[in-house]
């Protein structure tokens, strides 16, 4: 989802942060916010990859190197474990994940960086950098013309699935073997949302089976456009995996959803849009003095 930032081998992750500043670039009529947020699901669990306050001691890119169910506590203690809250009028709420205003791209990759060098992966008999857990990349972005009452608002999330590996032909044990069980329940949680979701005369959606899919909720059946990319191999060997991969991008493909604009008034949202107003207008105050400067002498 990353990739490489400094050539055309750049991810999906920093090609949409680079389409969204140019984007708002192009249109100064309006004051643009823009947070982000990165988190992590593994093992059921969510942690925020952004929290400032620790940061893994090391890369976990081996087997060997993946924390033993003894250890798994570490986990609790160095990143804020995330929990849900919904309030009365149905909308989710995620205690302990920390969004972060960016004002250039600059700062927006600083965060990917710090997410990535965060997260648990390791190689595999299948892959040799295979995610360990599912993550989040989200970004909010608050749109108000000058002078105007109300603002619009959008919310992107770019997820990374965890890769779902046939335990038979991984090998794996222990710690690992976890890992990917709680991997798979995740993926079957959320092929069970898709495909109701897909059937019309279904009344209830399971979005609560899984942390993901509670995330997820308002991205998938909600008022939302989603796009899913399936990664699949050529090998024979993988025949299997490519075919169920196609299955579930078919399903997929049956959601229909129905977008309207999002207006709102939101008092931290509007302080944020004000702070980025009141420093547009101070840079264009410098520019003005300058010339002026520039003028008199």
């Amino acid at each position: 989802m990353t990739g490489d930032l400094e050539n055309e081998n750049r991810g999906i992750i920093p090609r949409t942060l680079q389409f969204l500043f140019d984007a708002i670039q192009k249109r100064p009529e309006n004051v643009y916010s823009i947070e982000v947020a990165y988190l992590e699901i593994y093992n059921e669990i969510g942690y925020d990859l952004l929290d400032r306050r620790q940061q893994r001691d090391f890369a976990v890119t081996r087997l060997e190197n993946l924390p033993v169910r003894g250890e798994c506590w570490k986990f609790s203690l160095r990143f804020r474990r995330i929990s849900i809250r919904e309030d009365e009028v149905g909308r989710l709420h995620l205690k302990n994940l920390t969004f972060y205003c960016v004002k250039n791209l600059e700062d927006a990759f600083e965060l990917l960086l710090l997410g990535d060098n965060n997260r648990v992966i390791a190689d595999t008999p299948m892959n040799l950098q295979s995610s360990r857990s599912h993550c989040i990349f989200t970004i909010i972005v608050s749109a108000k013309q000058f002078g105007a009452e109300q603002y619009k608002r959008a919310k992107v999330h770019l997820v990374d699935l965890a890769g779902s590996e046939r335990v038979y032909k991984c090998s794996i044990t222990g710690t690992i073997l976890t890992e990917a069980k709680h991997i798979n329940l995740s993926l079957h949680y959320l092929e069970q949302v898709i495909v109701s979701l897909g059937q019309e005369s279904v009344g209830h959606i399971p979005y609560r089976n899984s942390l993901l899919t509670s995330i997820l909720r308002d991205s998938l059946g909600g008022n939302c456009q989603t796009v899913m990319l399936a990664t699949i191999s050529v090998h024979f060997s993988n025949l299997e995996e490519t075919v169920s991969t196609c299955r579930f991008a078919q399903r997929v493909a049956l959601i229909k959803n129905y977008l309207k604009l999002n207006f709102e008034t939101d008092v931290q949202s509007e302080n944020a849009l004000l702070k980025a107003e009141n420093e547009r207008l101070k840079q264009q105050i410098k520019v003005l003095t300058r010339q002026i400067v520039q003028y008199l002498e």
